[in-house]
């Protein structure tokens, strides 16, 4: 498909720089419409401002949707039945929010007819990749423009020439001063990159965090709180149900307030390339730590391992682009299967950056059985002469081993 092929292309839209460059972009370099989609995925702005710049840029249509819940009930929760951590340390909060946009982005170019779709990740990073694969594993034949591969307004200085010398106004209104960091924000994480942290061994300033008061700082008096779980996805907090979006609100809210969920990475790139970023993950923190605990009372013990074993695989799936591939569904299918049984209360305390678990319980699916664990008399129900023959079988193998090099 030549350019001139291209009639209608929805993009991505947020109203920045790059984005705001890109439309007049696109309307130049394709001479074709241009719509434009914006998502709330609970990035904390206002995003209808976003209206009246692309209306000044000569857009017709234009989409702007509340998709938190959607984001947090079937993207971020699927994936907290996982426990899912991408090399150790990442909760993969840029990563789970770009299917749900790319699936969006589909939708919109079916619903207007439109022969292309566009987004502003460069090509240096995993968005490209993320919004890309979602994409065609939902629309095979679907031309997607990205221009930073197109074009040679490879750096800032170059794309404000281009917004002054058409006329593109790049201010928005934004609460606070501007961040001097690229940062990626939706109701499960921000992102923090560039600037000073582009050096490993720079310490990022505490000014850069938006969402968390420092560990130092949080109060000395610990906040308990009860979450309550129903087929592994968190339903209720301190007994109060809240929404899937609601909840993770809070939870948020609570964590940043107690200093929990900063991360300091240097991550692996699919592209290749090592890359520094810190992240605020608060509720995403205290929901992994308390839905293990969870899965602890309630899970069998080779299903728990399975899971445990799997994850890697699940969770680089993710942060590689391939939500809505085979292989992801095949495992999530396992994953939802284990969850049947995960419903209970967790109690965690919330101290100065750290989560605690404290308390957990289930009426229905506790797999902990008192009368058995008990140190005290347990009424015959265990018989401990039982274990000699279990270990000596479990050991034969490795005392004829052991014979044959005396």
């Amino acid at each position: 498909m030549s350019k001139a092929d291209v009639k209608k292309v929805v993009l991505a839209y947020s109203g920045g720089l790059d984005t705001s460059i890109i439309v007049k972009w696109l309307q130049d370099e394709y001479q074709c419409e241009v719509v434009t989609f914006t998502a709330d995925v609970g990035q904390g702005e206002e995003v209808e401002p976003v209206r009246a710049k692309a209306e000044a840029a000569g857009i017709k249509e234009i989409y702007i949707e509340d998709l938190t819940e959607e984001f947090v009930r079937d993207y971020v929760f699927p994936m907290f039945r996982a426990n899912a951590i991408y090399e150790g340390e990442y909760l993969l909060g840029t990563s789970i929010a770009r299917p749900l946009i790319a699936k969006r982005l589909i939708e919109i170019a079916n619903e207007t007819g439109a022969d292309a779709i566009s987004h502003g990740a460069t090509g240096k990073g995993n968005d490209q990749v993320r919004f890309e694969l979602g994409a065609y594993a939902l629309r095979p034949d679907i031309r997607i423009i990205a221009p930073w591969r197109e074009w040679d307004l490879n750096s800032r200085e170059k794309l404000l020439a281009y917004a002054e010398d058409h006329g593109i106004s790049i201010e928005m209104k934004r609460e606070g001063k501007k961040s001097p960091y690229s940062m990626d924000a939706n109701l499960l994480h921000i992102s923090y990159e560039g600037y000073d942290l582009e050096d490993p061994w720079t310490e990022p300033g505490n000014e850069m965090w938006r969402w968390s008061v420092s560990p130092e700082e949080a109060p000395d008096q610990a906040t308990t709180i009860e979450i309550g779980f129903e087929q592994g996805d968190p339903v209720s907090i301190d007994g109060e149900r809240l929404s899937p979006a609601s909840l993770l609100l809070k939870l948020n809210q609570l964590g940043g307030a107690n200093g929990i969920g900063r991360a300091d990475i240097v991550e692996n790139r699919y592209v290749g390339m090592k890359s520094r970023g810190c992240y605020e993950t608060p509720g995403g923190t205290i929901l992994l730590k308390a839905h293990r605990a969870m899965e602890s009372l309630t899970l069998d013990r080779e299903a728990a391992h399975m899971k445990d074993e799997l994850m890697p695989r699940y969770a680089k799936l993710i942060y590689n682009g391939y939500w809505f591939a085979p292989e992801r569904e095949m495992l999530q299918a396992a994953i939802d299967k284990t969850q049947s049984v995960v419903n209970g209360v967790v109690r965690v305390k919330l101290y100065k950056g750290n989560v605690s678990v404290v308390g957990r319980k289930s009426d229905t699916n506790s797999l902990f059985d008192e009368s058995i664990a008990t140190f005290e008399d347990d009424a015959g129900a265990y018989n401990q002469q039982d274990a000699e023959g279990f270990i000596k079988l479990n050991a034969l193998r490795l005392r004829v081993a052991a014979s044959k090099e005396d």
